[in-house]
């Protein structure tokens, strides 16, 4: 995958689901009921339990539709490994050293960012889109305030950013948003995998993917 190829995917299907848990079997039901509601676009948090082994499973067996990233990349070897284990993108919380070796190995990367001068940064430094994050400390009001000085940056918030709060995100001038334990709920920790789809299908509802 090429950062452009990341960046249609978020432009069109608007919606990055976030699992982390610490039941890593869980996880990997949460990712199936995920792709068989039509979720295309997923990550799973290296700071999950065992997640390099979730996301070798996950992408050995979901289908070429399904894009599967790493997430929570902080280091050069986080960004190893991920590769290595089959991720196709990465995203990371801030601007570390990930960052640069995800890009060095061709993986195109969903980099976080808060303030005007990380944005800056993130942009230079290649990243597909920006990761807002986390959106919920100045929440759709400061993504309006951020575009205006980059109406050309593309913007995903996340953290914090629940089903209710999608809509104003999106017409804040978000090009996807990241939803994580607000549509996840305690699926990858074993819990309720039918409430995760009803939540999967009002958030793709809501973000009006194809």
């Amino acid at each position: 995958m090429q950062s452009h190829d990341l960046l249609d995917l978020l432009t069109t299907r608007r919606l990055l689901a976030i699992v982390r848990g610490d039941d890593p079997a869980a996880a990997l039901r949460s990712i199936g009921v995920l792709a068989e509601e039509g979720v295309t676009l997923m990550e799973v948090s290296l700071s999950g339990a065992d997640a390099l082994s979730v996301i070798r499973e996950a992408a050995s067996s979901l289908g070429e539709g399904v894009h599967l990233g790493a997430g929570t990349v902080l280091t050069a070897r986080d960004a190893v490994a991920a590769g290595d284990a089959g991720a196709t993108f990465v995203v990371t919380p801030g601007l570390g050293e990930g960052v640069d070796e995800a890009l060095r190995l061709g993986l195109p990367v969903l980099a976080g960012a808060m303030t005007p001068t990380e944005v800056i940064a993130a942009t230079a430094r290649g990243a597909a889109a920006v990761k807002l994050f986390p959106a919920s400390v100045g929440g759709a009001s400061y993504l309006r305030a951020l575009r205006d000085p980059f109406p050309a940056v593309p913007f995903v918030p996340v953290g914090g950013v629940g089903l209710d709060s999608v809509h104003a995100y999106l017409e804040a001038g978000a090009v996807a948003v990241g939803l994580g334990s607000p549509l996840l709920g305690d699926a990858p920790r074993g819990g309720d995998l039918d409430g995760l789809r009803r939540r999967v299908r009002k958030a793709l509802d809501l973000v009006g993917a194809p």
